[in-house]
């Protein structure tokens, strides 16, 4: 008996049968006309997958720490790279419910520890269409309409810092950035580059200044940042007067308006007369306090944020972006000339004199989402009104809470909060008991506060950027603090 002859390819039974979910042919794109059709059923998965990943965390984080969280995600991914794959339906709702169940969620009104905002459902649908779209911001002909748009919400961005002027030189602008972080180097960068002596710029920052200035200084290969003292939290202007007098060289000074650790705001005003009086340059860290600007009861805080050559902006803080949405605003806009690069693929010089715009001056980044749609369909979606509405909330919401420590007999209050940053304490306990409930209540899932060390002690430590909070939710927090705290 002959052996049976082997199947031809074409026919040859398949070893693993493909998955029902997968449709023949290459999976549909987001972009393009059928792009929203292909979309949909899936957003349907999406969202019921949030859903179900919230329900099943049942609070502001899971509970268990880092290793139960760790093993739950891996029993609950499984093999991410499987010979056949599962299907868009079944990869979306594994997944997303595995992340949704073990996130940190900021909507949570006792998700209150750094600032980590929820983001507003309106921005997160124009991250959406962002990502559908898929501009790349390194040239025009891979942006025309998002190029355009980046072009004029920055320029009314950073006309809400500097008024236009008669006789500014150019017009102010802002550069976009994926934070705070991003937004202090390029500060520190233009420095440098525009510094006109053979001697290096000189850094000096206060004690509270954002620890990204000093490693921008590393990176740039300036000297050492001088580093001011803060007594109450703000940058001394006797100190900084003393520190420049007599100090050689070009020198820039970094001012916060909205600490990390407690929300202060350093006494602009005052910094900028003595910047001025030693021809020193100003940047201000302004990535928390910057949303204030949109308030009427609270924009005073941030009188002399002007007089500063560049202020970071972080609208993923006081703004209510989904992460990122960071922005440098310079006051003269010749200065980013030097971030001036050419690329023949991208911007040759012939394009640029025939007027295509020139987009790859405008970032140290090549490859850049476009973060300025969601900002602005958020900005014209609420309008200043609305936005001042949330801020206000939010700084009530901490003033509210600070009232509750103050009157408390079991609890310490730092200060009165500045922005919407509360510090506390159980009163008289050590430091590692303090350090011992913030992890108490991580581990236990209940409540994710974070830590500040003030007047060198630990504090607990409540951001609150949740417009949805109500006085239950902090009443609840603090409950949840006295019962873990050791008798």
């Amino acid at each position: 008996m002959s052996p049976r002859p082997s199947p031809t390819p074409e026919r040859a039974a398949p070893t693993n049968p493909p998955s029902p979910a997968l449709a023949p042919g290459p999976p549909p794109l987001a972009g393009g006309t059928q792009g929203p059709d292909a979309l949909r059923p899936l957003l349907h998965t999406v969202l019921d997958a949030l859903h179900t990943g919230a329900t099943h965390r049942a609070g502001p984080l899971p509970a268990g720490g880092p290793d139960t969280v760790a093993a739950h995600l891996r029993d609950r991914a499984g093999d991410l790279l499987p010979t056949r794959g599962t299907g868009p339906h079944h990869a979306l709702r594994t997944l997303v419910t595995a992340v949704a169940a073990g996130a940190a969620d900021p909507a949570d009104p006792l998700c209150a520890a750094h600032l980590h905002c929820p983001p507003l459902a309106v921005a997160v649908a124009a991250d959406l269409a962002a990502g559908a779209l898929n501009p790349s911001m390194d040239s025009w002909d891979q942006a025309p309409a998002a190029s355009e748009l980046e072009a004029l919400l920055t320029r009314t961005l950073a006309h809400e810092i500097y008024r236009p002027h008669p006789s500014a030189p150019t017009p102010p602008d802002a550069l976009v950035t994926t934070g705070g972080t991003e937004a202090n180097q390029l500060a520190v960068l233009l420095a440098r580059e525009t510094n006109p002596h053979p001697q290096p710029v000189q850094l000096l920052t206060g004690a509270n200044a954002h620890h990204s200035l000093a490693r921008a200084a590393w990176l740039l290969g300036l000297p050492a940042p001088i580093t001011l003292p803060t007594p109450g939290g703000t940058l001394d202007p006797a100190a900084l007067d003393a520190a420049l007098t007599g100090l050689p060289g070009p020198k820039l000074v970094a001012a916060t308006a909205g600490t990390t650790d407690a929300g202060l705001i350093d006494p602009l005003p005052d910094i900028a007369d003595i910047t001025e009086h030693h021809g020193a340059r100003l940047h201000i860290d302004a990535a928390y306090g910057a949303g204030l600007l949109f308030s009427d009861r609270h924009a005073h805080r941030l009188h002399g944020l002007d007089r500063a050559h560049t202020v970071t902006l972080d609208l993923h803080k006081l703004g209510w972006q989904p992460v990122a949405a960071g922005l440098l605003a310079v006051r003269d806009t010749t200065e980013t000339t030097a971030l001036t690069h050419t690329a023949d693929y991208l911007n040759a010089d012939d394009d640029t004199e025939a007027g295509l715009p020139d987009l790859l001056g405008r970032s140290l980044r090549t490859t850049r989402r476009p973060d300025i749609l969601k900002i602005a369909v958020t900005l014209k979606a609420l309008g200043r009104t609305g936005l001042a509405a949330l801020v206000d909330q939010v700084c009530d919401h901490a003033r509210h809470l600070a009232h509750l420590v103050a009157t408390h007999p079991a609890l310490e209050l730092y200060d009165t909060p500045t922005i919407s940053t509360v510090l506390f304490r159980p009163t008289g306990a050590p430091d590692s008991h303090i350090a011992a409930i913030r992890r108490n209540l991580l581990t236990e899932g209940h409540a994710v506060l974070g830590r500040a060390r003030m007047d060198n002690r630990l504090w607990l430590k409540a951001t609150l950027l949740n417009p949805h909070t109500d006085p239950a939710a902090l009443a609840a927090l603090l409950k949840l603090v006295e019962g873990h705290t050791p008798r």
